[in-house]
């Protein structure tokens, strides 16, 4: 049977149509959709939270200044997101989903590094651009990604910074680095796993020793173990990695086993909402962080890092962890490519993401050919009085370290 050749015509317009289309942003009317896979349930919902507060303060902003420019138009932004459980596995399936499903061609990223590692060879293999800022871990940008940029420091660069602060300590004290001793306790995970590969590094450098380097379980709830070996070999500086549980764990076992330790660094205490929510026990803890408020960065969106957490307070009622900061920071990322390439094909924003040379109030971002962020140090804050204070690095410290660390329970 023939087909009428006006059935043809219009089956192979649509075709075209539909091929075209591919190359661009899913716009509807004046919204450009970005979609995200977020941990909304399981172990990373605090730190899910925080990513969507982000992403949802920078398109809430960006909205009410015009949204993005593109061919002389202004357009709004919006973001679907789905829940990805906290499971790797979910996250791949969901970020199928929005790309073959709801049509996106920009993606945000998930929470941790696992998150991205299971969604980065999805966003690959369809040429979808994908800017993240809560997956750090190093592997990630080793394995040629095209499509993949992150807007935060690697996940070895974490606590480096408590193991200088440690080399530091002991010169002003009349020892040498290499008399100081390392306890290491870290999640069997990707990010924390590059975590220790950083410290580790830069205790050979300074020619410390490893006492301790254990491996905590992925459902953390529980460091007595380690921490009685800490007691019986008593290093200078414990260091631990397990993300929200650890953080805590660390500070509330410490007191309660009385673990006397001079300096104790984490990573995760403000997603953990240590010095809020612990009192003494988190006092004088050092606690790395990807950003600060009182850092001095600015630009034209949120104006200054301290403007942007007051801003983000009063949206949310609470203040910001970094991983809201840059997650926030990942949107105005992909505006800032948008309008300098004046288009909505994917190909092309993925090349201007690439040449991006930006500040924000989250600090400069610049990628490399990996996809890192090449510009931007991490920080160390230390709880004093309840409250987060930058003591390292030292040139941008806003309080004095305090050390050692008073004993537990005084």
């Amino acid at each position: 049977m023939s087909v009428p050749y006006n059935k043809i015509f219009a089956a192979c317009a649509l075709a075209a149509l539909l091929g075209a289309s591919t190359a661009g942003a899913k716009v509807e009317g004046d919204t450009i959709v970005l979609g995200a896979p977020i941990s909304l349930t399981g172990k990373y919902s605090t730190n899910g939270k925080n990513t969507r507060d982000g992403y949802d303060l920078a398109v809430k902003r960006i909205n009410e200044m015009g949204g993005v420019k593109v061919g002389g138009k202004g357009y709004k932004l919006k973001v679907i997101y789905y829940d990805d459980e906290s499971t790797p596995a979910r996250a791949a399936q969901l970020t199928e989903r929005l790309i073959n499903q709801d049509g996106i061609k920009y993606v945000l990223g998930a929470y941790s590094s696992g998150l991205t590692k299971a969604m980065a060879p999805v966003t690959e293999k369809y040429q979808i651009p994908h800017i993240e800022g809560n997956g750090a871990a190093r592997e990630l940008f080793t394995q040629g990604y095209k499509y993949l940029f992150a807007t935060l420091s690697t996940s070895d660069y974490y606590l480096r910074e408590a193991v200088n602060l440690a080399a530091e300590v002991a010169k002003q004290r009349g020892k040498k680095p290499s008399d100081m001793k390392i306890a290491i306790a870290v999640e069997n995970d990707p990010f924390s796993l590059d975590v220790r590969d950083g410290i580790l590094e830069d205790a050979k450098r300074h020619g410390m020793k490893i006492v301790i380097d254990d491996k905590l379980p992925p459902e953390l709830n529980d460091m007595a173990a380690t921490l009685t070996k800490v007691k019986a070999l008593k290093p200078d500086l414990l260091v631990v990695s397990g993300h929200e549980k650890g953080a805590a764990l660390v500070a509330r076992q410490t007191t309660e086993m009385k673990v006397d330790v001079p300096m104790i660094g984490t990573t995760h205490c403000d997603s953990a909402r240590v010095a809020e929510t612990l009192g003494k026990a988190a006092e004088n803890l050092l606690c790395a962080s990807q950003w600060d408020r009182t850092l001095a960065y600015k630009d034209k969106w949120f104006g200054t890092a301290e403007e942007y957490a007051k801003l983000f307070e009063k949206e949310f009622g609470y203040a910001p962890a970094y991983q809201s900061a840059e997650s926030t920071a990942a949107v105005l990322v992909y505006l800032d490519a948008f309008q300098r390439a004046n288009t909505f094909d994917t190909k092309k924003v993925r090349d201007a993401i690439s040449s991006t040379d930006l500040m924000t109030f989250y600090g400069p971002i610049k990628f490399d050919e990996t996809g890192k962020n090449i510009a931007k140090p991490m920080v160390l804050y230390q709880v004093q009085g309840g409250q987060y204070k930058v003591v390292a690095p030292t040139q941008w410290a806003s309080a004095k370290l305090v050390y050692p660390r008073p004993a537990a329970g005084r």
